[in-house]
């Protein structure tokens, strides 16, 4: 039966991920929590791994509770996603984007275990304005692209091994523990509290919902594929129609106004155009996923929102 190691599974796609692989209880004598049931139609044993389970910028701790658990598959989705704050802490960003990737790989390796590696988009500098697929070169504007790409050659080169999937603007019920939440639940909150909402308009992407992205994964991981996949929900749009979807569908009255990315003035150089296209998933015999303003909707309901 496969075992499957989450790291980062408190996290947006972490916890999607364990409510879509249904995990079961590890043994007695496992050094690492139980796992919380799920409701998804994976199976075998998952192993949630939480930054108080596994310290991935410790090769020493990598490798002794990966080793304790010997899963046949780990997803690291753990990173350090504060974009801007990036900028500030470039020596971060790359102890855990690209160092903390290198540990994970190496581990996988030892154990001929498959690494399943999340990056992103911001791979990409958004010169192309058309989708990025997979035989796209990268090439990053910020810190936080810059330490996503290295931790993708070093998961290459470390883990024969290896499956890298690449997303763009994820949004969960969990909410990103390293962001304090995420978009839409930022944009409801602002629109509640009467508070201007000032979005960027000139920077596009296909938000995607991490339930969908989990599936996705599962999908991935019963075909045994390798190799980089692109995988969003369907469609594309600028933050700020991301934005005023999420008002129209909640029916809600906000005060939204579009913004140029250089009068928002954020501290990181983002893509003009980073949406992902994928030749890979119709190789693999996979459908796209479901379009974004759908998976928008479900998100919402799930959250109670509708």
């Amino acid at each position: 039966m496969r075992r499957v190691a989450i790291i980062g599974s408190t996290g947006q796609l972490g916890s999607d991920l364990l409510r879509v692989l249904r995990p079961t209880t590890p043994p007695e004598d496992s050094l690492f929590p139980s796992p919380s049931t799920g409701d998804g139609e994976g199976g075998g044993e998952v192993f949630p791994l939480s930054h108080h389970d596994i310290e991935i910028t410790d090769l020493d701790s990598v490798q002794r509770v990966l080793a304790g658990i010997r899963p046949d598959v780990v997803i690291n989705c753990a990173a350090f996603v504060r974009v801007d704050e990036c900028e500030d802490r470039p020596e971060e960003a790359l102890r855990v984007n690209a160092l903390g990737a290198l540990h994970v790989a190496r581990a996988c390796a030892e154990l001929n275990a498959l690494c399943v590696h999340i990056s992103t988009d911001y791979v990409f500098d958004g010169r192309k304005a058309a989708p990025y697929t997979e035989e796209d070169p990268p090439h990053p504007l910020n810190v936080y692209g810059i330490s996503k790409l290295c931790g993708e050659h070093f998961v290459r080169a470390s883990s024969p091994r290896h499956l890298i999937v690449r997303t763009s603007g994820l949004y969960g019920v969990a909410g990103s523990s390293g962001k304090g939440g995420n978009f839409v639940e930022t944009m409801v909150r602002l629109a509640k509290e009467g508070k201007p909402v000032r979005v960027v308009d000139d920077q596009v992407l296909a938000p995607t919902y991490t339930r969908d992205l989990a599936e996705a994964i599962w999908r991935l991981l019963e075909r045994r594929a390798s190799g980089v996949v692109h995988i969003t929900n369907s469609g594309q749009c600028s933050w700020f129609e991301f934005a005023r979807t999420i008002f129209d569908t909640l029916a809600i009255e906000a005060d939204l106004e579009p913004v140029t990315s250089e009068v928002y003035g954020a501290k990181a150089r983002r893509p003009a155009y980073s949406v992902l296209g994928s030749v890979r998933l119709e190789e693999l015999g996979l459908s796209p996923l479901r379009p974004w303003p759908q998976a928008l909707e479900a998100y919402l309901r799930e959250k109670g929102h509708l």
